[in-house]
């Protein structure tokens, strides 16, 4: 045990860099782009540092274009997954106990590994295997995981130096221990931070994890694995189990040393899972710590004095950027008749004008939707405002999966407020407007309010002060991080910290102190310096 208190200082936000033409950054994912399409990845089971691969595979194939084949990954099974446990339980006693300054410098090294010899390459697997284009994937892939890694040490480091008073009799003392069990990391497909963030943060604190990427994301997920493992993360601290949700999860859920569920995904799935526990909730050796982020049904509000111009590239970038999966993507809008007889001309052909096409063609703004079935799901949307007498598809409506799973941006209008796309969560290239009478500014600020059972993100646009506190006030439910002149997406680690309530999650804070508290135990520690030797008091005196 080292005799020094390591004082981390407030690290900066890294940078994000442009890949404009030209650029030697830009030259370099365009090289990893087309060596990882002529690579074949083949993507095992990974459970105490040992590679397994199994019989039940799945080809990983880009989404913007179906012929290439990035890959395959290898699923577990059940049986699989008892070693996961069993190996995570073996690894957590040293873990638990080593050094908290060496677990912190693991994470450090795989930031500063991000930050620079891996940088390009994660960029370009995400870019590849999940559609993003190359902007979107250094905001994510690149510099938001690189400040979770370096601001979970930076956070962890000021909870460990929280302690209580002492006084001349007695030391008291604050531990933090991780929980008494493993910690299950489930991440969406959509973030590969968030991917890299929900098994590294409990595993900084001394937990060990097991990690099931999404069936979607493996190829980003499994190669932040391996960067973990060349910063110098030991065996078995993370077990790595692809495979299916509905096989791995009751397996997971049902064991008694399950401490801890670190979710970010689907509204539905995170109520099943919480279910599962409920049921087994007598079998536990503790109670397990449940933390989600889960769905959003996002919006943007305009008052009448709203600037135009920066309403619509809020509106632009917020509803369309990543294809509109993002769960704070604006999918929503409340705007007054004036303003939108103002803008409409210009956020329809700004709409109209978006590039929609494969990564690898940096002037593309649109990419591919993840999936067939987000393809499926997203599009019958579309086919319902279409012909639907309650809603007019004013840009956009076209779609194609021929190729690739390509959907045009799409806005809708909607004639009533509950029209089924300002209610329902898309998740998707497509935002609906609802137009209002400016007079009724209040009333319809109310109904934004309690139209989705979401509270996850939400924005005001108003120069004037009075009605911009009026919606702060009125919403400050209905959206966990609220932007005043901004797009509801992009929160940054260290400066918003995110997450919402009511059906979007625990609010737990990804990006802050609050999160890692949920994976840490306190214990107090009382040392009597001079304990008393005699039972009686003064109050017992008969004078």
């Amino acid at each position: 045990m080292s005799n020094r208190i390591l004082g981390l200082e407030r690290p900066d936000n890294e940078p994000i860099y442009n890949y404009e033409p030209g650029s030697k950054r830009r030259k370099e994912v365009k090289r990893q782009l087309k060596k990882m399409k002529e690579e074949f990845l083949e993507i095992p089971v990974v459970i105490g540092g040992k590679e397994i691969k199994t019989d039940n595979t799945a080809e990983i194939k880009c989404p913007h274009d179906h012929s290439t084949v990035l890959g395959q990954y290898h699923k577990a099974d059940e049986e699989l997954v008892q070693q996961a446990i069993e190996n995570s339980m073996e690894a957590k006693a040293e873990w638990a106990s080593m050094d908290w300054e060496d677990r912190v410098a693991i994470f450090d090294r795989a930031a500063a590994l991000l930050a620079g010899p891996w940088r390009a390459k994660i960029n370009a697997a995400t870019m590849l295997a999940q559609s993003k284009n190359i902007f979107q994937a250094e905001i994510d892939a690149a510099c938001e995981l690189i400040d979770f890694f370096r601001f979970n040490n930076y956070y962890l480091s000021q909870i460990y130096q929280d302690q209580p008073a002492s006084s001349e009799t007695e030391i008291n003392k604050m531990e933090y221990r991780p929980l008494e069990g493993f910690v299950f990391a489930v991440p969406p497909f959509n973030f590969t931070s968030i991917g890299g963030n929900l098994p590294s943060a409990p595993a900084v604190c001394g937990n060990t994890v097991l990690w099931k990427p999404a069936s979607t994301a493996v190829y980003s997920n499994y190669l932040i694995f391996k960067l973990l493992e060349e910063a110098g993360l030991p065996a078995g601290v993370i077990n790595f189990i692809p495979g299916s949700g509905r096989e791995i999860g009751p397996e997971v859920i049902a064991d008694s040393r399950l401490a801890g569920i670190h979710f970010t995904g689907s509204t539905a799935t995170f109520q099943y899972m919480w279910e599962e526990v409920g049921r087994n909730i007598k079998n536990y050796d503790s109670y397990p710590r449940i933390v989600g982020e889960t769905g959003g049904k996002d919006f943007v509000f305009a008052h009448k004095s709203a600037d135009p111009e920066a309403l619509i590239t809020a509106l632009v970038r917020g509803a369309f950027e990543y294809q509109g999966q993002k769960c704070s993507a604006a999918s929503r809008a409340y705007i007054p008749h004036e303003l939108w007889d103002e803008i409409s001309e210009d956020l329809i052909q700004q709409v109209e004008d978006l590039k929609v096409g494969p990564v690898e063609d940096f002037t593309n703004f649109i990419n591919a939707v993840i999936d067939h079935k987000a393809f499926k799901d997203i599009t019958e949307y579309i086919d319902h405002a279409r012909e639907s007498a309650d809603a007019k598809i004013l840009a956009g409506g076209e779609y194609d999966d021929s190729n690739g799973f390509y959907i045009d941006p799409t806005i809708v209008l909607a004639e009533e407020p509950d029209y089924k796309t300002m209610v329902e969560e898309i998740f998707g290239p497509v935002l609906t407007i609802y137009l209002y009478d400016s007079e009724e500014y209040e009333e319809t600020l109310k109904l934004c309010d309690n139209t989705s059972p979401y509270g996850l993100t939400g924005a005001i646009f108003s120069k004037d002060r009075e009605a911009t506190v009026k919606a702060r006030e009125t919403l400050v439910q209905a959206a966990g991080n609220f932007y005043i002149n901004d797009k509801p997406t992009g929160a940054v680690v260290g400066r918003q910290p995110f997450g919402g309530a009511r059906a979007s999650g625990t609010n737990d804070k990804a990006g802050s102190k609050l999160n890692l508290y949920r994976w840490i135990s306190p214990r107090t520690i009382k040392e009597n310096l001079v304990p008393p030797k005699d039972y009686s008091y003064p109050f017992m005196e008969d004078k």
